[in-house]
């Protein structure tokens, strides 16, 4: 049986902390004991007054002018928010490593730091993970635009042209020689790049990020901790099909979609995911996380928000949109990848001073890009 750390979190019997996701909620009257709860279960009641609510929300829709005006402006909104926050809205996402320990395959992140540390780690993944506070709903990856051409700076500018002939030169990019390839899409300030880099070790390992807004990937080459050597920052446009990513086709072995795919129109998520997926080697591993459908987020919005069925706008002008298991399922699949992991994570959070209950749901997603056949034939399975 296994043991169980002060903080409630369950340990194997080799000592090693389990992934995120063991904190249950059997007894109501413990429900204000911990910041968070994990794998709640929703009553029907429950459910159906979320579908009320939304049912509510979506019913006055943002007019055609202004619609256009998120469309056209989509940089101009992330930008303005990066040139407020700057590098000091999130904290750095340690917990990835637990979740998605594809990013350090030979490292334990948390048997690393000291007891008191490892219980923080997990307390930050479960309360607080690119959500809002009590007062605001912000989910700050900005990648894409959304049909608009980005205003690159000229020096970004000159080296995205220089690159965008790589796939005529697999040979020659950034990172050609490194025998490990991660690309995160929407790096924000660094909140997931910094972490892996620093994390994982490995001197075979080079990492890519790109974000939509140039303001963001100006603070990530500015930080301190940023190794041209190791990584390389680019401003990118997910949507933009004439805009050529800096590393050729079957070139990476992971590819990281944290809270950003929800921010981009949803006709044009399926071509974005295509492109992703010719970038992965065989065997290569695509990774998200993202909002999922009645999130406390999207209960949240107010009448006149909804942009489309699901989607809609925030007071800053940036979107979002609550994914179902089936649409992401639906979306990686025609990609050509195989399923390994596809859950949504119910989490109920708390505010133990205003003794306020918060329904989080998110989706995470593991699709792998299917191996190439072996001298004999074999092609291994993918897991379930």
């Amino acid at each position: 049986m296994a043991a169980s750390s002060a903080e409630g979190v369950p340990e194997t019997q080799d000592g090693k902390r389990r992934q995120f996701g063991n904190r249950f909620l059997s007894d109501p009257a413990r429900v204000f004991h911990y910041n968070a709860w994990d794998n709640v279960e929703w009553s029907e009641e429950q459910a159906a007054a979320a579908e009320r609510k939304v049912q509510e929300n979506s019913s006055q829709r943002v007019c055609p002018e202004k619609q256009v005006d998120y469309e056209v402006n989509a940089h101009k909104y992330w930008n303005d928010f990066y040139k407020i926050h700057e590098n000091g809205f999130f904290k750095d996402r340690h917990w990835l490593f637990t979740e998605f320990p594809e990013l350090a395959p030979s490292h334990d992140h948390l048997m690393d730091l000291p007891l008191e540390r490892q219980k923080s780690e997990v307390s930050k993944c479960r309360s607080s993970e690119d959500g809002p506070g009590l007062t605001t709903e912000q989910h700050r990856c900005s990648c894409p635009s959304h049909g608009c051409e980005t205003q690159l700076p000229p020096v970004e500018e000159t080296v995205i042209q220089k690159l965008g002939h790589l796939e005529m030169c697999a040979d020659e990019f950034p990172g050609s020689s490194a025998t490990y390839r991660i690309l995160e899409v929407g790096c924000g300030v660094g909140n997931t790049v910094f972490p892996i880099l620093q994390t994982n070790n490995d001197p075979n390992l080079f990492v890519y990020c790109c974000d939509f807004s140039a303001t963001a990937v100006e603070l990530v080459k500015t930080n301190p901790e940023y190794d041209p050597s190791r990584c390389f920052a680019f401003v990118h446009d997910l949507c933009n099909e004439d805009q050529s990513y800096p590393v050729p086709k079957d070139s990476l072995d992971v590819i990281v979609l944290i809270f950003v795919l929800s921010a981009i129109v949803p006709d044009k998520m399926q071509k974005a995911i295509n492109r992703l997926s010719r970038l992965l080697k065989p065997g290569g591993m695509m990774l998200l996380r993202d909002y999922g459908r009645y999130d406390m987020a999207q209960l949240r919005f107010k009448k006149g928000q909804c942009l489309s069925g699901n989607f809609y706008v925030r007071g800053d002008g940036t979107r979002v949109y609550f994914f179902t298991q089936d649409e992401l399922h639906a979306l990686f699949t025609a990609a050509g990848l195989e399923k390994v992991q596809n859950l949504v994570d119910r989490r109920l959070q708390v505010n133990r001073g205003k003794q306020l209950t918060m329904y989080r749901v998110w989706i995470q997603c593991k699709y792998s890009k299917p191996r190439l056949p072996s001298a004999s034939g074999e092609v291994s399975t993918p897991r379930t």
